[in-house]
């Protein structure tokens, strides 16, 4: 049997973190191609737009060829098929992640029995770091540099001072 070259990492990464980032280098190391999914989530009331977020990791990406950065909207198995992908990658922090992940399991197990979820846990010094948490450090006027990738930390600097300018 041949193993998957192919995985997808989704999320909403509003912004994209050096957590985020730390998955998607060690799923490089299990996968030949990974797509990073940048969900829509209009639920969540993103701070940042869903082009922003891809320009994000689009841009922290460059230097990584075998990882593809693409927004979506909907359900995330439909994402899946439509990418051909049979492989989902979930980062892990913390217990209630991953009983959060495990429940998401059987709702995607259900919907695409074919489907292979591997939960990576992110290292253990970026553990603390979350999406919400530097979301709340920004919308507060703090520096988010310590928590992002240097290109999300200009990105997001632009996107400020546009917002601050109307």
């Amino acid at each position: 049997m041949q193993h998957p070259t192919l995985a997808v990492f989704p999320g909403t990464f509003d912004p994209p973190t050096l957590g985020h980032f730390d998955i998607i280098k060690r799923a490089l190391n299990l996968f030949d191609e990974l797509i990073v999914g940048v969900a829509s989530s209009p639920s969540k009331h993103a701070l940042f737009s869903l082009d922003e977020r891809v320009a994000m990791l689009q841009t922290s990406c460059r230097k990584l060829p075998q990882v593809k950065v693409v927004g979506f909207s909907g359900l995330l198995v439909d994402f899946l098929k439509a990418q051909h992908a049979q492989v989902l990658v979930r980062g892990v922090r913390t217990v209630a992640d991953y009983d959060y992940e495990i429940q998401l399991t059987g709702m995607y197990r259900t919907m695409m029995p074919q489907l292979e979820i591997v939960l990576l846990p992110t290292s253990g010094e970026l553990s603390y770091i979350s999406s919400t948490l530097v979301r709340e450090v920004y919308i507060h006027g703090g520096d988010i540099t310590p928590f992002v990738p240097p290109e999300v930390a200009a990105q997001a600097l632009q996107h400020r001072l546009k917002h601050a300018a109307q």
